[in-house]
């Protein structure tokens, strides 16, 4: 009977272990040992993709071309974040012994069919390049050579190269950077029709042997700064460049509209609090007679809005992005995702979405208890799916796109049990714990008037008062803000460079939300001085409309800044385009909306009114 009484508390703590374990396994593997070597040992050269060099998000497992690979493939186990980055690393053939060189090495022989042939020959036409990683660096090449020359006669060639020198340093007993070059080595032409330069095999296929070099040199860099070493190499082109003067010329420019709409909002309230409190009051309910303007609505302005339960999920969300946001940038500052690590951020976001489904439960519920809502529940499950069902559904068509396409991209089935168990078993239940204590906690809405029961006719309002004109205002200027550092960062997320200027962002995330909420403000006493009292979606969809100028900004950058094609990177591109603009909006709008009830508050609050 005692083991029975026990035994629901111990359930509960075998649960909270379960949870632990889970969160753990989704934390990013931010440190790393330093692995030694001695003099003749083993270093492991892992293959891992290759894919058109234009498309970063369309890549293949390295053993899909023919290759020489081992008769048995061994996988090397990865991080969560690895596999979301599309890296499936296995074991290679080549020989690598620690300081210790290599000339021309035989790696393996092969006799290439017709179709093996044609096959190289597209890899090498789409410029497919491979990563190879050795001791958590990443080493790049391309596949092959093409020339083109000529208009009449035009000539087109394509190579392949056989031979490949791995130039590696080191400094002690520790491996410092390594890259891989073929300027020694001829490539092998691979002509129409499949036969080549090479040696006929007795089959009629192309004979080909592949060999390696490798080179040690002593480098002066500790094992610590190796991360230098791999940012100052360049096989990628170089777009992150130091970017201070159009960060600075951006900050100058947006203190100025922060000071302008501040200095003159200000004037224009002062001179409004003179002219409404001059008057002898009666009551509050006396204020509207003979007066116009944003006075005059006291008793519809906290009049609670259409659609409760979905503007206080949009609010739960967008601040848990805001938690979210600021926690990735804040752990990027204190150095915990360093350049070796592949996949870091993404094992970190993913970690973080769900630990902070908390901070949205706790606050649509609790606001939504405030402004009277009875569905709970049902407010609960709104917040917990309203960014979850389109990520599920964007994933899901993005994910199938590069199933059928065969790229390393398509998660496996263990990954989506990975992902789907934490946001079953740590992301939901957090916002349901998250949503009862705000439900439990919530106090009174706190409103200067009260409301009447009758609402108040609208006037008809001047065509610059629109909500259309109002998103297209409130979206461009915090745009505007970010629009220089926009460019880096779709560098970054859409490229292969490693962006490092995290204090930067840090102060152009301050920026953009602190337009966001100078521009939202503004906008609604405008929108109150019409006698509009429906405030309260506006004042979300004013700075939300950021995520649209930035879904166009993508489309541009698509178009115009970078080399991208095909189905499988366009799908990748525009889908999670999408869900970017999306984020954005929840965050901007979260925002606003709380920029704007802190000013309604305050001027209310500053009326006389007994």
């Amino acid at each position: 009977m005692m083991a029975e009484i026990e035994h629901p508390n111990q359930q509960g703590v075998c649960r909270m272990i379960g949870y632990c374990i889970l969160v753990l396994c989704l934390m990013p593997q931010i440190t790393w040992a330093t692995v030694s070597y001695k003099q003749g040992d083993p270093v492991t050269l892992y293959v891992n993709k290759v894919g058109p060099y234009h498309n970063p998000q369309e890549t293949y497992h390295y053993y899909t071309l023919p290759v020489c690979r081992p008769k048995e493939v061994h996988h090397k186990s990865l991080s969560l974040g690895e596999v979301l980055d599309g890296d499936r690393m296995a074991e290679s053939l080549y020989e690598i012994k620690f300081r210790e060189n290599t000339e021309k090495k035989l790696l393996c022989q092969l006799t290439l069919t017709e179709k093996e042939v044609d096959q190289l020959r597209d890899a090498i036409e789409e410029l497919y390049y491979f990563e190879f990683v050795l001791d958590d660096i990443p080493i790049w090449g391309f596949v092959g050579y093409m020339e083109e020359s000529g208009f009449l006669p035009h000539s087109h060639k394509v190579g392949l190269w056989t031979h490949l020198d791995f130039n590696i340093e080191y400094n002690g007993n520790s491996v410092i950077f390594a890259n891989v070059s073929v300027k020694d080595s001829k490539p092998v032409p691979l002509e129409e029709g499949g036969a080549g330069h090479g040696v006929v095999g007795t089959g009629g296929g192309l004979a080909l042997s592949f060999t390696y070099s490798v080179h040690w040199f002593e480098s002066p860099l500790t094992h610590a700064r190796r991360a230098e070493r791999l940012r100052d190499y360049s096989f990628f082109p170089k777009t992150l460049e130091i970017h201070w003067l159009s960060i600075i010329n951006s900050l100058v420019l947006v203190v100025l509209l922060l000071g302008f709409v501040i200095i003159i909002l200000m004037r224009v309230l002062k001179n409004d609090f003179a002219r409404y409190n001059v008057e002898e009051e009666g009551g509050c309910d006396d204020l509207d007679q003979g007066d116009n303007g944003w006075k005059i609505i006291h008793t519809d302005v906290f009049r609670f809005p259409p659609y409760k339960s979905l503007l206080c999920a949009v609010l739960g969300v967008g601040a848990q992005f805001l938690t979210l946001a600021t926690g990735i940038i804040v752990m990027a500052l204190l150095g915990m995702f360093n350049v070796h690590r592949h996949g870091a951020i993404n094992s970190a976001a993913i970690m973080l979405y769900a630990l902070t489904s908390c901070v949205s439960g706790y606050c649509s519920c609790s606001f939504y208890t405030q402004i009277h809502g009875q569905r709970w529940v049902w407010n609960i499950i709104l917040t917990s799916s309203l960014f979850s069902a389109p990520l599920f559904l964007t994933w899901s068509v993005v994910n199938s796109v590069h199933w059928w396409s065969g790229s390393t991209q398509a998660l496996p089935a263990s990954t989506v049990l990975l992902l789907l168990g934490a946001w079953v078993l740590v992301g939901f239940p957090l916002t349901v714990i998250g949503g009862i204590v705000g439900k439990n906690r919530a106090g009174n809405f706190q409103a200067p008037c009260r409301t009447r029961n009758i609402a108040r006719q609208i006037p008809t309002q001047p065509w610059y008062k629109h909500t259309a004109v109002h998103m297209a205002i409130g979206g461009f200027l915090p745009f505007s803000a970010i629009s220089v550092e926009l460019y880096y960062i779709f560098a970054t997320v859409w490229g292969r460079e490693h962006y490092t200027l995290y204090g930067i962002l840090l102060c152009v995330f301050a920026i953009l939300l602190s337009v966001g909420a100078c521009i939202s403000v503004a906008l609604t006493y405008f929108l109150l001085s019409g006698e509009d009292y429906r405030w309260w979606w506006r004042s979300v969809l004013s700075t939300g409309s950021t995520g649209l100028f930035i879904f166009v900004y993508s489309v541009f950058y698509y178009r115009n800044r970078s080399s991208m094609s095909g189905l499988v990177q366009s799908a990748e591109f525009f889908g999670y385009s999408l869900l970017t603009a999306l984020v954005f909006s929840l965050m901007l709008g979260t925002v606003s909306f709380w920029a704007s009830l802190v000013f309604i508050r305050y001027i209310y609050r500053s009326l006389k009114m007994d």
